[in-house]
């Protein structure tokens, strides 16, 4: 009965903090929020536009299109915090848009986290969720998060190769027997994709266009490996040597030339994983393959590029973009079990 009682006035959260989105699990609720991680100002200023409520989605359709008195800013790159203020701020926003706390009880949290931050962005992520409003908090590697997410048997004496294509981060691990056998978290994900689009058509068509145009025009027709139907749309952006404004015909085809060069960066990222297995570990994978998760493994065909690559089953989890906020929610679910798995404030101290 207090457990009911305190899950009313204060329940726990898992939290992806991510690049380009933030999700919430709600202890006993499921995921109830999902929105970009960013926030707007005034510029020369450090307060966050509609006393604090400028955040997520009502940022996101500002960006690019603010006046110059406005600007739209990310608290976080490559996984890491970069604005401590702009992101407590945005955290605390989206923790009471979440689950608001009553009679002044704090939530405890699991936080997935990206391999590649040092100790000194690990201890930035608990000071910034504390002074957001969270009591006790944990963090969890994003690829044992996306690994449980996933429902991938990392408790087994067998490989579990995991890799999460997440907006800032890529993570690859490989798991048997519940501990990491290999892993490598590259500081790169699919806000590069995007900008790899806008520098390809900049650089052979000589057209300007916007990041939030690019993420749009890889979702429709972006793809890694050749389709049986190709796509094609219409792009419109400026033109850079007339500086007016002009349209294009892409095709899916063009932008797998656009897509090629990052792709085969987080190809070299797996292989070197995979080099570090040991050999019996390595044949487990001819048989149980790759899983793909984050909002990368939804680019068309990725899986097969991948296969194809790297001569192994692959395939894209289902809801592949919520698998690491998942992996949270049961890590939290099931405190007790995984607490040696998770870092806590005195782990980092």
């Amino acid at each position: 009965m207090l457990r009911s009682l305190r899950r009313w006035l204060c329940p726990d959260m898992a939290i992806d903090l991510g690049t380009t989105h933030t999700q919430i699990v709600v202890e006993g609720r499921g995921l109830v929020l999902d929105e970009p991680s960013v926030v707007v100002l005034a510029r020369g200023s450090r307060k966050i536009l509609g006393r604090g409520t400028a955040v997520g989605r009502l940022a996101r359709q500002m960006l690019g299109r603010t006046p110059d008195s406005l600007t739209a800013a990310c608290p976080l790159q490559a996984g890491a915090i970069t604005d401590f203020h702009l992101c407590e701020s945005m955290l605390r926003y989206f923790l009471t848009k979440a689950a608001p706390s009553r009679a002044g009880l704090r939530p405890r949290l699991v936080m997935a986290v990206p391999g590649s931050i040092t100790p000194v962005e690990k201890r930035a992520v608990f000071t910034c969720a504390e002074r957001a409003g969270a009591g006790e908090v944990f963090l969890v590697p994003v690829a044992l998060a996306a690994a449980i997410g996933t429902g991938l048997p990392i408790g087994e004496p067998l490989a579990s190769l995991i890799c999460d294509l997440g907006g800032g981060t890529t993570d690859i691990a490989v798991f048997s027997l519940g501990d990491v056998v290999a892993q490598r978290s590259l500081r790169f994900g699919g806000a590069d994709l995007d900008e790899a689009i806008v520098r390809h058509l900049r650089q052979h068509f000589s057209l300007k266009i916007g990041r939030q145009t690019a993420e749009q025009l890889k979702l429709e027709v972006g793809s890694a490996a050749d389709l049986e139907q190709e796509l094609s749309t219409e792009v419109r952006g400026r033109d850079v040597a007339s500086g007016v404004p002009r349209k294009l015909l892409l095709t899916s085809k063009e932008m797998r030339l656009a897509l090629r060069q990052p792709l085969t960066e987080i190809l070299n990222g797996l292989k070197q994983v995979i080099e570090q297995c040991p050999a019996e570990l390595v044949a487990d994978l001819v048989d149980h393959g790759l899983v793909l998760t984050g909002g990368g493994a939804r680019l068309r065909g990725i899986d097969q590029f991948f296969s194809e690559e790297l001569n192994i089953p692959v395939r894209v989890a289902q809801e592949p973009h919520t698998a690491v906020v998942r992996g949270a929610a049961i890590c939290l679910d099931h405190l007790a079990h995984w607490r040696d798995a998770l870092e806590g404030l005195a782990d980092a101290a």
